[in-house]
């Protein structure tokens, strides 16, 4: 009898285990980046009551006689099925889709976790809500070595990128080949000098009286006049002039580069490199019978700005939006993988650190060595299934029940026992 009580009682201490893990599953059913738990029961040591016994020519085998000694919780596993998806619309929400964790700082102590919920702090570094550091790779200049060694990430809003001197634009379009002579079409294309100063440029191109060839002249906004580089073939030709074939109408191979110089009123704020100067690109211009219709191509210069907002990409690159319309990353965000996440350990907070048996932290970006990709403005949210959790309470209900009725009935039983001495 003592032992079949025994027995239950370490039943009772399992189911109670199980009702903690399911209950604690259930508290957190809407905690971002929640993984559910499910307790794994195993029998214990068994008593052998008699041996079993091999078959021989004129006797069968035998069974051995086992009475169990109970039960034992094996182990709690954690189940890293993907949550749900909840969208926030948070610039600094994210998800990860697939394999992965975060990778925070915290102290002096590295930690992951699956709950993307961030924000900045004073001082513009992306933080969870207890205050550990987002970690990946800063940018310089734009680019982002991801073989680097991963820190702090931050969003300096206000940032300054330094202007560009525009050094190359172009037009493209049509130059309509029933013009007369004198005809002009002008375009105006913007460009940039040193200090981010903007110029708008004036293309004017004037049919000449040579079929076929058009002239072409370039002034900034004050009128000036930016001449002809030598080093175009232009020397001493205040005008180059474009030539066109007959045929196909598309520009000769000599004229469809051509190099100019800045004003003299510019040139201070606007230094070209040694034998170069301002590249128009016009192989894209042909002389066609439809209407003259021209339009500049994407300068390589631009304006001073200030960092303004951020987005994120599928994989992990932050991306500044500046006050001159460009975009630039200024860095990455980090992802861990492991041979077996189930091996962390948890620490609280929603967050994990490595375990005896988790493997080591594999860091990388997202969507590259198996780790998932990332959604910007959505949470993963809980992967806790109701619908089971309250089945597994009603089992563990069950089974608490019925172990301490096996003690209630062994307690029975040996009451009975003492009354026979009566």
């Amino acid at each position: 009898m003592l032992r079949s009580m025994f027995s239950a009682i370490s039943g009772l201490k399992a189911h109670q285990t199980k009702l903690d893990t399911v209950g604690n599953n259930i508290a957190n059913v809407n905690t971002v980046g929640y993984k559910s738990s499910q307790t794994v029961f195993q029998d214990t040591l068994s008593q052998v009551l008699s041996n079993g016994s091999a078959p021989t020519e004129t006797t069968g085998g035998t069974n051995p006689a086992q009475v169990g000694l109970g039960v034992k919780v094996a182990g709690i596993t954690t189940n890293f099925s993907q949550g749900s998806t909840q969208s926030t619309s948070r610039s600094t929400d994210f998800m990860i889709s697939g394999d992965g964790f975060f990778v925070t700082q915290s102290g002096n102590e590295q930690l992951f976790t699956r709950a993307g919920s961030f924000d900045f702090d004073g001082q513009g570094r992306l933080v969870t809500s207890d205050g550990s550091i987002l970690q990946g790779w800063t940018a310089t200049d734009g680019v982002v070595d991801t073989n680097g060694s991963i820190g702090d990430l931050s969003v300096p809003y206000g940032q300054v990128m330094p202007p560009s001197a525009s050094t190359k634009g172009g037009f493209t379009g049509n130059l309509t080949s029933g013009a007369a002579p004198n005809d002009a079409v002008e375009s105006q294309i913007t460009m940039y000098d040193a200090l981010g100063n903007a110029h708008q440029v004036t293309a004017t191109f004037t049919k000449t009286a040579t079929p076929n060839a058009w002239s072409l002249t370039l002034k900034d906004e004050n009128g000036a006049d930016l001449t002809p580089d030598s080093d175009a073939g232009t020397a001493g030709v205040q005008a180059p002039v474009l030539n066109f074939d007959a045929g196909t109408g598309q520009i000769a191979a000599a004229d469809r580069t051509l190099t100019f110089r800045p004003s003299a009123a510019t040139a201070a704020s606007w230094p070209q490199p040694a034998g170069g100067g301002l590249t128009l690109d016009l192989s894209t211009i042909s002389q066609f019978g439809a209407k003259s219709s021209l339009k500049p191509t994407t300068t390589d210069g631009y304006a001073m700005g200030t960092l303004q907002s951020f987005s994120l990409s599928s994989d992990g690159t932050i991306v500044g939006v500046y006050s001159n319309s460009l975009r630039q990353d200024i860095g990455k965000l980090a992802l861990a993988t492991f041979s077996n996440p189930g091996g962390l350990e948890k620490s609280g907070n929603s967050s994990y650190r490595v375990g005896n048996n988790s493997g080591v932290a594999v860091i990388g970006a997202a969507g590259t060595g198996g780790a998932g990709t990332l959604t910007a403005g959505a949470l993963e949210m809980s992967n806790v299934d109701l619908a089971s959790e309250f089945t597994d309470l009603i089992i563990a209900q069950r089974g608490f029940q019925a172990n301490s009725r096996v003690i209630t009935t062994s307690d029975e039983v040996l009451q009975s026992l003492v009354q026979l001495g009566r």
